[in-house]
């Protein structure tokens, strides 16, 4: 196994300089280029833009831009901001804990609430049950995750009262649990409900092959009852592919964090990646990139070898 993570993360470097140089190249194909926020300024000279494409290098051929800004990430050095002048990696770091939070929270109870339907679903097929959480699973499927921020935030903030309509804090309760608890329950809500009804239909799927399988009709034969034989014969089987699918929603997960950070007003990396893109700070947004491809790569790895862990069948080599 060990030769197996070894092998992945030499293949992670190819796929990581690919990344960087889609996206080094979108950023300079943009219109305006890294600069186009000065560009569009009538107050800024021409030569003041001159002069500070030579402060940032942006002077010189695009290889060259690339070449010191990947070998600075390398050590390290991410760069610094245009507005403020402030390094690209501690922006980042600042964001992660908030996104953290958030897409952790989401994907547990989207993995509880969708594993129970799930499986309730298979072991009640075609019973109402299952009708209605496959009907619920579509509807959610079916429209945007910002339409339902909106629709929370209207219902739950701004009729019934019951729920703040964003941020992460009210003004003066920084540190405050309980007010970040309260805070994080309509982002979470809307976050997870896409993931809830993805898993609720892979639950449901995989189940569904496995108590079909002879073994557990032996299992059912000897009188055993049907929790045991559900929890203790079928749920390690069946959960495998649900281990796998854990590392493909990852890229989902990021992508429904941004909505509904910038929904919410959440300060974590999907806002940052939003104010980053409306300001022009390329710096930022390509840190953003690297730090997401890498995240992405590191879980599908550990889903990989999760999967290796829980089904003996299966072989890393």
């Amino acid at each position: 196994m060990l030769q197996f993570i070894v092998r992945r993360l030499i293949h992670a470097v190819p796929l990581m300089i690919g990344v960087s140089v889609i996206g080094f190249g979108l950023m300079h194909l943009a219109p305006g280029g890294p600069l186009g926020v000065y560009t569009l300024n009538p107050t800024v000279s021409v030569q003041d833009i001159e002069r500070i494409k030579a402060i940032y290098g942006l002077d010189q051929p695009i290889y060259v831009q690339y070449y010191r800004w990947a070998s600075g990430m390398f050590v390290g050095d991410w760069g610094n901001t245009f507005f403020g002048g402030r390094p690209v990696l501690t922006v980042v770091l600042e964001r992660v804990p908030a996104t953290m939070l958030l897409a952790g929270s989401s994907l547990a109870i989207a993995i509880v609430l969708g594993m129970f339907v799930g499986i309730l679903g298979a072991v009640r097929r075609y019973s109402v049950f299952d009708y209605l959480a496959t009907t619920g699973a579509v509807f959610a499927l079916s429209f945007p995750t910002f339409w339902f921020g909106l629709m929370a935030i209207y219902i739950f903030a701004i009729e019934l009262r019951w729920l703040p309509s964003g941020g992460m804090f009210e003004l003066g309760e920084e540190g405050n649990i309980l007010d970040l608890l309260v805070h994080l329950i309509l982002p979470t809500a809307v976050l997870a409900l896409v993931i809830v009804a993805t898993w609720s239909r892979y639950a449901r799927s995989s189940f569904l092959e496995v108590i079909n399988q002879d073994y557990i009709r032996t299992a059912r034969s000897k009188g055993l009852r049907g929790g045991t034989v559900l929890f203790r014969h079928a749920f390690p089987n069946a959960v495998t592919p649900l281990i796998a699918l854990l590392g493909v929603q990852l890229p989902f997960l990021f992508s429904g964090a941004l909505v509904a950070e910038t929904i919410f007003g959440w300060p974590g990396m999907g806002r940052l990646f939003v104010d980053s893109l409306t300001m022009k700070e390329y710096p930022v947004l390509m840190g953003l990139m690297m730090f997401t491809a890498g995240f992405v790569i590191i879980g599908n790895l550990l889903a990989d070898v999760a999967v290796a862990m829980v089904d003996p069948r299966v072989r890393l080599e």
